[in-house]
């Protein structure tokens, strides 16, 4: 039997995009290490293998009209096999260009958007003379595998350099000056050959370096930024030649927003399409995937996102009882404090509605 949709990743990105084929009359197969992944309870066959198992991923290959993936670090030479076999519309150049932050910061700029001040770095020589040319404070960062803050370490003073040094044994990375922004904001695109869609763009509150919540519309994004913000967003896109599902953070400061980082699938960021606007991210990916056409999504009411980790659960009915809520549970079969176990879309919600309601409950932000 063929399958419609092949997702790489079984990760709760894959079970939200299961779950929108299903809604529209297609299925999924899907290649995840874990067997009780989140996508196991979804999809329609689940293949466990690693991520750079060519047996097993070409076994997916072989079983699905279309390939994607739900995250970023699966091998480039292993991608170059597969996207010489296989049907993969988003192609892997975003992937690619993705999983490394120097090649990600080149390209930024090189079609047109903004970013902070950077360097290479894959030495000690080379983390001094960034400083001495950033001043203090600045951010290390790994060139790969970063996320949720890891592989990051700020320099605030010399006495940080011993910090890095770690890293610079077997890290290439990068050192950006440090950004006193207003607000981190995030857009979520989808190109085809015919059309380029965009979702509101949300406000991004993290703790502890890991996203929290998300509110839309953005109380702090004038019309005129976001305007600016959606027309570059869209020619990046056309001229680095993406297809597909495209999500880029930007920081803003004053009247200036400067590219922070892209990922080339769903976001975090915008799960809060699912309930809060007339289509979603997953649904219009599948759609993309599956050569039918994009519809421009609108929003509902304000709505505001709020992500469940496994420090949350103590929380969770609490978080649950708060008027127009829609919990969304991954299913994982672990729970780790700095784990997303879930999410929470608020609709008819403000931010500030929901940080009203959050100190009715007793509940800290």
């Amino acid at each position: 039997m063929n399958f419609d949709i092949g997702i790489i990743g079984g990760g709760q990105l894959g079970e939200m995009m299961c779950i929108e084929a299903h809604k529209l009359g297609y299925t999924v197969a899907v290649l995840d290490p874990n067997p009780k992944c989140s996508c196991s309870y979804v999809c329609d066959k689940l293949i466990v293998g690693e991520f750079d198992d060519l047996v097993k991923l070409n076994e997916l290959g072989k079983c699905c009209n279309v390939l994607s993936y739900e995250f970023e670090n699966v091998k480039g030479e292993i991608l170059e096999e597969l996207n010489d076999k296989y049907n993969i519309p988003q192609g892997i150049c975003p992937l690619f260009d993705s999983q490394d932050r120097l090649r990600e910061k080149m390209n930024a700029t090189r079609y047109g958007l903004p970013t902070v001040r950077y360097f290479d770095c894959s030495s000690l020589l080379d983390l001094k003379n960034a400083i001495s040319a950033l001043g203090y404070p600045c951010i290390y960062k790994t060139r790969r595998e970063g996320y949720d803050g890891h592989g990051q370490v700020v320099l605030h003073s010399v006495i940080d350099i011993d910090k890095v040094k770690p890293y610079l044994e077997h890290n290439l990375g990068i050192v950006e000056e440090k950004l006193e922004f207003d607000y981190e904001c995030s857009i979520i695109l989808i190109r085809s050959k015919e059309n380029i869609i965009s979702f509101p763009i949300g406000l991004n509150i993290h703790k502890d370096n890991i996203l929290d919540i998300t509110a839309v519309p953005n109380p702090y994004l004038s019309k005129e930024m976001e305007d600016r913000i959606i027309e570059a967003s869209k020619e990046f896109m056309i001229q680095a030649n993406y297809y597909g599902i495209l999500t880029i953070e930007y920081f803003v400061k004053g009247d200036k927003f400067y590219f922070n980082e892209m990922a080339p699938r769903p976001h975090n960021s915008g799960h809060y399409t699912i309930e809060g606007c007339t289509t979603n991210q997953f649904k219009e990916l599948d759609k993309f995937l599956l050569s039918l056409p994009l519809e421009k999504p609108k929003l509902i009411s304000a709505t505001c996102m709020k992500n469940i980790l496994g420090r949350d659960l103590v929380n969770l009915e609490k978080l649950k009882n708060i008027k127009n809520s829609n919990y969304h549970d991954y299913q994982k079969d672990q729970v780790k404090p700095l784990r997303k176990l879930g999410h929470i879309t608020y609709t008819n919600t403000t931010l500030d509605l929901l940080r009203t309601e959050f100190k009715k409950q007793n509940i800290g932000e």
